[in-house]
């Protein structure tokens, strides 16, 4: 996987097909809880930012020479091109503000200049307020076949105290609308931890989600970021955004095994910490992150990946069209990933998925001896050995952090 690596460590992930990432920064308003480089920016950007993603996307390759970046994806046109990808994810942000025609332009310019499989997975991240029946037709009539939408609770107090504009009648009102419109791979998520949650909301929210019976299912544990207005107010020991209201860490555990088990009892497969779905449709893009796979990033703050390099864009949706415009990629960070490195990721993002990890190919791809390692881990029930396999202990997937910094320490 690296060039200081012998020539058989190279892994699959150079041989699978592309993952391709699009990235739209804009919101309607900005989450109590979010870190993120995105928000309310003036829709005056919008229509520039997709000419912008649009000349990346199609201009890709002369881009990167120019910018004098150096990645087996950046610099060969022919994995671009001969290299089949099959999804395509549009997050942000909240993708589902453009017009339906802008993203018409952007899959138009992604399947004119790469090599997008007729049958890929194509996600579109939308908000439930945002959606009609006119917009979810025309989703669906330019490819895009998948559509995460941003629920996060079923509760209107909840919704409210983190700055969320939807409420509960517009997810079930959303869903309706994407349904009838013919969609038929949903995703739906649910945050855990958030301010006024308790044992009953939690419930009741479980219950509303499984009642609309989504394909996939996305369980987050809020985390307090000091990034965010939340994260700042929690430090502060103060009361704004509803700080004082948020649940302790043992009732956001439990909010979490309630989860898991009604989501095992309604039939969805646990393939990922966070992440549920009905046979057949696990989020396949996704996966993608937690294999390592390839993946090629577009837009303001979008990451990519080629096995080897980890590099992103820069951040600021207007600094990015600025470079686009002028002839070359805003590369804002750049990491070549040395063996320990990449064997670290190995590690603990092949933990988050329940097959758990092959440590007997894990050994022979890196060099390395893993076996007192996971056996002083499985002793103090972390994990669980089963011959080459070792996975996540049922009772450690809420507190995987935790032995994730034991595994790497």
């Amino acid at each position: 996987m690296h060039d200081s690596s012998p020539s058989s460590d190279l892994q699959t992930s150079d041989l699978r097909p592309l993952g391709l990432y699009i990235q739209v920064p804009f919101c309607q308003t900005k989450c109590t809880y979010c870190n993120f480089y995105t928000g309310p920016f003036s829709r005056s950007l919008y229509d520039p930012y997709v000419l912008a993603l649009c000349r990346e996307i199609s201009e890709y390759t002369a881009l990167s020479r120019s910018s004098g970046f150096s990645s087996s994806l950046a610099t060969s046109h022919s994995p671009l091109t001969t290299s089949s990808a099959d999804t395509l994810y549009i997050g942000g942000g909240t993708p589902s503000l453009l017009d339906p025609a802008a993203l018409a332009r952007i899959l138009e310019a992604v399947r004119c200049s790469l090599a997008l499989s007729s049958s890929a997975e194509v996600t579109l991240e939308a908000d439930p307020e945002t959606i009609s029946p006119e917009r979810a037709s025309a989703w669906l009539a330019c490819g895009i076949n998948r559509i995460s939408l941003g629920s996060q609770s079923f509760n209107d107090a909840e919704l409210r105290a983190s700055g969320r504009l939807h409420r509960r009648d517009d997810i079930c009102r959303a869903n309706r609308t994407l349904r009838a419109a013919g969609f038929r791979n949903l995703s739906f998520d649910l945050i855990a931890g958030r301010p006024h949650q308790n044992a009953s909301s939690w419930r009741d929210s479980l219950d509303q989600l499984l009642s609309l019976a989504p394909e996939h299912i996305s369980i987050y544990m809020l985390e307090i970021d000091e990034g965010s207005r939340l994260g700042r107010e929690v430090i502060a020991g103060g009361s704004r955004y509803s700080a004082s209201a948020l649940p302790d860490d043992d009732a956001i555990a439990s909010f979490y095994e309630v989860a898991c088990d009604l989501l095992a009892r309604a039939g969805y497969d646990h393939y990922e910490i966070s992440n549920w779905a009905v046979p057949g449709r696990r989020s396949l893009h996704n996966l993608k992150y937690w294999t390592r796979a390839s993946y090629l990033g577009f837009g303001a703050g979008a990451h990519s990946f080629d096995g080897h390099v980890r590099w992103a864009n820069a951040h600021d949706p207007a600094a990015y069209v600025a470079s686009i415009n002028s002839g070359r990629l805003p590369i804002e960070q750049h990491e070549t990933l040395t063996p320990q490195q990449a064997l670290d990721e190995e590690l603990f993002l092949g933990l988050r998925l329940l097959d758990g990890i092959n440590w007997h190919t894990l050994e022979q791809r890196y060099g390395v001896s893993l076996r007192a390692r996971l056996e002083s881990l499985a002793a103090d029930g972390l994990i669980l050995l089963d011959g080459p396999i070792a996975r996540l202990a049922p009772s450690r997937l809420s507190v995987s952090n935790e032995v994730f910094a034991s595994l790497l320490g």
